[in-house]
């Protein structure tokens, strides 16, 4: 685009250049610039001008579409069968031989000797102290005014038989036998074993299967895996780039900012506010009392007495006498001879080990047993304490009890019963009446009205005008162009070749063998001993006894009372009573109390136990046992590969390109030609110019 604007502006430029120097020539043709005097001592050229209309050329560039075709590789998958080899892992089982000692369990019994804490029982006592909260009634009076229909009672009276029964007492003597307690004290002599503890020793033989290992070889084959290394060429094809520089011209619209105004009407809402009065009706409950009577029906009681007669339980205490056993208790001190178990001692003590098969090593392994701490008691000591024998006596003591009877009589009483009695009264009452009255009251509010009104306001803005501008742009366009290679592949191939290896193991034999260990224990033996024992032995010995008793007789008697009964009427009275109530405070006190606990001690006993235990003998046994191991077979396979190869393609493509043409304009051409013209000095007519011409301008 520059290059198109830049001829003209050079052709013009040139015109004009041309034209500036044409003074005195013929369109170039001779030069008038050094014109000497001739004749005439003053001579003058004068300019003469001329406009000639000149073909210049023009460049113009014009848009064409050319088709193009470039080389593109495309990756093409092609299948390609190849044969391959694995191995397959393949488990085969040898028969292995191997001895075993196998535990043959053999039950034995020994017995065992141990000590057992009996429980035995001690009564104490102690003393408690505790709180109690003891409830303290006070007495608090009060006055209540109530209504009270006052009886007003009215003395009668009336005779009444009746029987009553008397008792009488008449004395009678009783003969009786009583086996009285006499109380003989006895010896008697008895035995008690006495335990003894005798130390022993004594040798155990045992045997113990001491592990003897013997060391074997044996012969296997093992297939080496052998790898190979091997090199392969492999041609292959790779697109090579190559960029070659192009140029090209493109026109861009670049944008001009002008900045405009413009008035724009618009209508606005103006709020006009207007005060209205509206008339509002509401309605008010006026209220009307009004007089008016009715009558109530009321229940009032009056009272109405009755005499009846009522049965009355009353009770009569009569003695009896009875005989009770009671016991006594006493007793006597002894002193007794026990023994208290010896001092605990902790030891440590080797438990017997076991013999355990070893698959890893195809032998058995001796695991030496636990040490662990055992309690072990030392032999008792004899100590003496008092201990206190009860005993329990029991004699018969009389005693009497009085014993209650029920009897029943008769009782005449007055009941005075509240008989209703329906009354009318009437009463005189107010109602009220709410009488509706519709009242009128006016309300201003403001109403507001939106007024229209016209307003015009300046806008400005800008307008954006596209002004195209020629740039030119060099870019690079890539070539890809194919190329042979060749490259080394290194692969490596695994052979199996077969070797003989030969393996070391240990067999391991138990060798039975004898030992002796001294073995330290206790026997206890019951020593018996004599000892004498004092107790007391009760005889009953029967006692003739006389006793003095009295006989209750009821014997009937008619006896006459006079009644005085009262007749109630029921007359209403305010009065006032002083009530009197109990309010209950609780005051703490302290309280002690005799507790009794019974405290157990743990008395030592010997006692014998027989333990069964188990011996365990490795006996040896021969086994035979499938070894797995692994063998790798060659499997020969196919298998489809896909290798890739680039093949060429033509694809076409557009390009516009700016071809220029030569473009021929006349363009006008003004040219100024110098003519000579000589003058006198004198003021004489100037001469003709043909003879002035050739002579003062030459070259």
């Amino acid at each position: 685009m520059r290059t198109a604007l830049g001829v003209p502006i050079m052709v013009a430029l040139l015109a004009i250049m041309t034209a500036n120097t044409a003074d005195a020539s013929y369109c170039g043709a001779a030069r008038y610039h050094r014109c000497r005097p001739a004749c005439c001592p003053e001579t003058a050229c004068a300019e003469q001008c001329t406009t000639v209309m000149k073909t210049c050329r023009q460049i113009v560039y014009e848009k064409q579409q050319f088709t193009c075709y470039k080389t593109c590789w495309e990756r093409v998958c092609v299948p390609k069968t190849i044969n391959c080899t694995r191995y397959v892992p393949e488990t085969c089982y040898r028969e292995v031989t191997y001895t075993v000692c196998k535990p043959v369990w053999e039950t034995c019994q020994k017995q065992i000797c141990y000590t057992v804490c009996k429980p035995v029982w001690e009564t104490c006592q102690k003393q408690i102290t505790y709180t109690v909260c003891k409830p303290v009634w006070e007495t608090c009076q009060k006055q209540i005014t109530y209504t009270v229909c006052k009886p007003v009672w009215e003395t009668r009276t009336k005779q009444i038989c009746y029987t009553v029964c008397k008792p009488v007492w008449e004395t009678r003597q009783c003969t009786y036998t009583v086996c009285k307690p006499v109380w003989e004290t006895r010896q008697r002599c008895y035995t008690v074993c006495k335990p003894v503890w005798e130390t022993c020793q004594k040798q155990i033989c045992y045997t113990v299967m001491k592990p003897v290992y013997e060391t074997r070889q044996r012969t296997y084959t093992v297939c080496k895996p052998v790898w190979e290394t091997c090199q392969k060429q492999i041609c292959y094809t790779v697109c090579k780039p190559v960029w070659e520089t192009r140029q090209r011209t493109y026109t861009v619209c670049k944008p001009v900012w002008e900045t405009c105004q413009k008035q724009i009407c618009y209508t606005v809402c103006k709020p006009v506010y207007e005060t209205r009065e509206r008339v509002c009706r509401y309605t008010v409950c006026k209220p009307v009392w009004e007089t008016r009577t009715k009558q109530i029906c009321y229940t009032v009681c009056k009272p109405v007495s009755e005499t009846r007669e009522r049965e009355v339980c009353y009770t009569v205490c009569k003695p009896v006498k009875y005989t009770q056993t009671v016991k006594v208790c006493s007793g006597h001190w002894e002193t007794q001879c026990y023994e208290k178990p010896g001092p605990v001692i902790t030891k440590c003590v080797q438990e017997p080990g076991c013999w355990t098969f070893d698959p890893c090593t195809c032998r058995c392994v001796y695991c030496p047993g636990a040490c662990k701490t055992v309690q072990v008691q030392c032999p008792p000591v004899k100590c003496q304490r008092r201990v206190w024998v009860p005993e329990v006596c029991e004699k018969q003591i009389e005693c009497v009890k009085y014993v209650r009877e029920t009897c029943v009589k008769k009782v005449p009483y007055t009941v005075c019963r509240m008989v209703p009695e329906q009354c009318v009264k009437t009463c005189t009452y107010k109602v009220c009446t709410m009488v509706q009255e519709v009242c009128e009251k006016r309300i201003p509010y403001t109403v507001c009205k939106m007024v229209p009104e016209q307003r015009v306001k300046t806008c400005t803005y800008q307008v954006c005008k596209m002004v195209p501008e020629q740039r030119t742009c060099t870019y690079q366009v890539c070539k890809m162009v194919p190329e042979q290679r060749v490259k080394t592949c290194t692969y490596r191939v695994c052979k199996m070749v077969p070797e003989q290896r030969v393996c070391t193991y240990q067999v391991c034999k138990m060798v039975p063998e004898q030992r002796v260990k001294t073995c330290t224990y206790q026997v206890c033996k019951m020593v018996p001993e004599q000892r004498v024992c004092t107790y007391q032995v009760c005889k009953m010995v029967p006692e003739q006894r006389t006793r003095t008793y009295q006989v209750c007789k009821m014997v009937p008697e008619q006896r006459v009372k006079t009644c005085t009964y009262q007749v109630c009427k029921m007359v209403p009275e305010q009065c006032v009573k002083t009530c009197t109530y109990r309010v209950c405070k609780m005051v703490p006190e302290q309280r002690v109390k005799t507790c009794t606990y019974q405290v157990c001690k743990m008395v030592p006993e010997q006692r014998v136990k027989t333990c069964t235990y188990q011996v365990c003998k490795m006996v040896r046994e021969q086994c035979v046992k499938k070894v797995p191991y692994t063998v790798c077979k060659p499997v020969c396979y196919q298998k489809t590969v896909n290798c890739y190869q680039w093949v060429a393609k033509k694809v076409p493509y557009t390009v516009t390109r700016c071809v220029p043409r030569v473009v021929c304009k006349e363009v006008p051409v003004k040219v100024c030609c110098p003519v000579p013209v000589c003058r006198t000095v004198c003021g004489a007519p100037a001469a003709a110019p043909k003879a002035c011409a050739p002579v003062g301008c030459g070259g």
